[in-house]
C-alpha cells in the first residue's frame, strides 16, 4: 500500500530567499550613498546578478521605498529616510507578511492533539521577525 502525502506550502515559516537578501543588502548600499547607485555597481559589490537586482529593486520602487532614474548616470536612491525603514519592511515587501499562526505549516485540519513541530517553528519565526523589526537601515550607516 502506498501512502499519499499531501503537498502544502510552508507559508508561516520564515525563509531568507535570494530576493529578500538582495533587497536588504541593496537597500543598505543605497542608503549609504548620497546620489544613488546603479544595479551594476550593486552587483559588483554583492556578487548577485545585476538583472535579479534590478528586478527586486523595481518592487521596492513600486512600494515607494526607492526612486529610480534611468540612463547612464541613473540608479536607485532612497525615497524615505533610512531611520523610517526596518529590515522587516524590506523583507515583507519581497516575501509578503511574516505572520505567526496557530499552525506553523498552515494546516487547516490536523489529526493530532498537539503539534508535532512543538513551538520551535513559531519561536524561530517570532525571533526572526523581532530582529528584523528592531533593525532600521539607519543602523547600518
Amino acid at each position: 500500500m502506498r501512502i499519499q502525502i499531501p503537498q502544502y506550502t510552508l507559508s508561516k515559516i520564515f525563509a531568507l530567499s535570494e530576493a529578500s537578501s538582495i533587497a536588504i543588502h541593496s537597500m543598505v548600499l543605497i542608503a549609504r550613498t548620497e546620489n544613488g547607485i546603479n544595479a551594476v555597481k550593486i552587483a559588483e559589490i554583492t556578487g548577485f546578478s545585476k538583472n535579479h537586482i534590478a528586478k527586486v529593486l523595481q518592487r521596492l520602487v513600486k512600494n515607494d521605498m526607492l526612486k529610480s532614474v534611468r540612463g547612464p548616470s541613473g540608479g536607485f536612491s532612497m525615497k524615505v529616510e533610512p531611520k523610517n525603514v526596518t529590515l522587516l519592511d524590506i523583507y515583507q515587501t519581497i516575501e509578503g507578511n511574516l505572520d505567526i499562526g496557530k499552525c506553523p505549516l498552515s494546516y487547516d485540519l490536523c489529526g493530532f492533539d498537539r503539534c508535532l513541530m512543538g513551538t520551535l517553528v513559531n519561536k524561530l519565526t517570532a525571533e526572526f521577525k523581532k530582529f528584523l523589526t528592531e533593525q532600521t537601515l539607519q543602523s547600518y550607516l
